[in-house]
């Protein structure tokens, strides 16, 4: 058989949605992965070059297409080009041994769906196009959160969101710092568990510190670690959250947060790759994979002299944006029942049916608090709904804090009053009393929890209680 017959010069009558074509000016390479992809079930043809296979396409007609980017004639990346120009649904990959940040970025600009570093295992390049069929053909695409404490999964079904995914693929499978940017709630912790879980760190340490969190001298603490003795109260030795990430990934949440003074050490263990804890004499090593999060414009914080522009440029070696959940609005039905379930089942109350006219309420909200507040919605209005179907009012997109509400408005299933009593009791049960906790899930502020507790156990109505009424608001939920 002649290599233009292994390449399959002659198209078959398959099905175009199993035909991939697989473009490699390295036969060897062509060849090995041709017999890969067979291996998984798809008709496969081989081209030799771009210009080889920008005639192939017209017949073979491949829903996926696998390319290198240094070839003769035509670059992975004017192959791209021609591709998306002459068949913009066409799904691509672009896989190189020269790969840079800027190649990658370049190459999903062009239209790429994915981005593969040679050399790469046989098990990624079947995870990448099992992901990619699955995204083409559901439109739909679910993240597991590799056995992480949330257990909680992207649900998507957003071109724009399916394509970041396919994006991220990618990017995990490199050692590049990703900075998330994105508003508060759009899940970019999410996120970052999912470029973990699919990095080839994901069974090792995931540690995440949320920068806004903490004080200055704790989150020195936390992150670095100190000896005995290193200050007051430095009884014994601390580790920190660096060693502990040793080998995995560090998640610094919310980096914006940091004070220049911190940005400073931060730098020093990015360059270095080691660490200096409190009180320490010598540096300690460590191999650690950085993902930040920001809800800031960080170049903003840069020019206000908020922010170190040479941590800014460590960090933004492969910047993400999260699109906010108002501009996919087509996912709020979706997640609206993911969550609504989710939580009957946490709050042993039966499975609710979601009214038309609730998702298309739902859909109509501002979102000022995305998924987050979406998810605290969703909670709340399964406790109100009662055994009924879950109704707009059960779905209030705000809880007032200062206008007065009246005693007497009620559901067929009780007062809003003692619906909102309940939930927050269960969710301070949930959460073993922790205060802090609980008003971060309710998506209202410690002062509110405190004022609405002292009025339960006075056994009265105020001017804080949950209204269904327009109003100045507060948004129910923000990270």
């Amino acid at each position: 058989m002649n290599e233009r017959e292994m390449e399959g010069e002659v198209s078959d009558g398959s099905d175009a949605g199993e035909r991939i074509l697989i473009v490699d000016d390295d036969s060897s390479m062509r060849t090995a992965l041709m017999e890969s992809v067979r291996r998984l079930g798809y008709v496969v043809q081989g081209a030799m070059d771009g210009a080889d296979a920008l005639e192939r396409v017209g017949r073979f007609r491949p829903w996926l297409v696998l390319t290198d980017l240094k070839m003769p004639r035509m670059s992975g990346l004017d192959l791209i080009r021609e591709l998306k120009a002459r068949a913009p649904q066409s799904v691509i990959v672009l896989m190189t041994a020269y790969g840079t940040v800027e190649t990658a970025v370049e190459a999903m600009k062009q239209g790429a769906s994915e981005y593969l570093l040679k050399p790469f295992s046989m098990d990624l390049l079947e995870r990448v196009i099992a992901n990619l069929k699955e995204g083409r053909e559901a439109g739909t695409r679910t993240a597991p959160s590799s056995g992480t404490p949330d257990n909680r999964a992207i649900l998507t079904q957003d071109p724009g969101m399916v394509r970041l995914l396919s994006t991220l693929e990618g990017v995990a499978a490199s050692q590049a710092t990703v900075l998330i940017n994105g508003e508060s709630g759009t899940g970019k912790e999410l996120l970052a568990r999912f470029i973990h879980s699919r990095s080839p760190r994901a069974h090792r340490p995931f540690i995440a510190v949320n920068c806004a969190a903490l004080p200055d001298g704790l989150l020195e603490s936390e992150l670095f670690g100190h000896e005995r003795g290193a200050f007051t109260g430095a009884m014994i030795r601390k580790i920190g959250k660096f060693e502990m990430a040793h080998t995995g990934t560090m998640l610094l949440d919310e980096i914006g947060e940091m004070t220049l003074g911190l940005q400073a050490k931060l730098l020093r263990v990015l360059q270095e790759r080691e660490v200096d804890r409190v009180g320490g004499r010598d540096p300690i090593p460590v191999n650690i994979r950085v993902i930040a999060t920001t809800n800031r414009a960080l170049y903003r914080e840069v020019e206000q002299n908020r922010f170190r522009e040479d941590l800014y440029y460590r960090l933004n070696v492969f910047p993400i944006t999260v699109p906010p959940l108002r501009e996919r609005a087509g996912d709020i039905p979706m997640l609206a029942r993911h969550f609504a379930a989710s939580a009957a089942t946490r709050n042993g109350v039966g499975q609710p049916v979601l009214s038309e006219s609730a998702l298309a309420h739902l859909q109509r909200l501002p979102w000022k608090g995305n998924v987050r507040e979406l998810e605290n919605i969703m909670e709340r209005a399964v406790l109100l709904a009662g055994h009924g179907p879950v109704l707009p009012e059960h779905c209030p997109g705000e809880i007032r804090e200062t206008a007065p509400s009246a005693v007497g408005v009620s559901t067929a299933n009780g007062s809003l009053w003692e619906m909102e009593r309940e939930l927050i009791f269960k969710t301070l049960a949930r959460v073993n009393d922790n205060r802090t906790h609980a008003a971060k899930e309710l998506g209202i502020s410690i002062r509110t929890l405190r004022n609405k507790l002292r009025e339960y156990r006075e056994g009265r109505v105020s001017h804080t209680d949950l209204d269904v009424g327009g109003g100045q608001n507060m948004p129910i939920g923000r990270l």
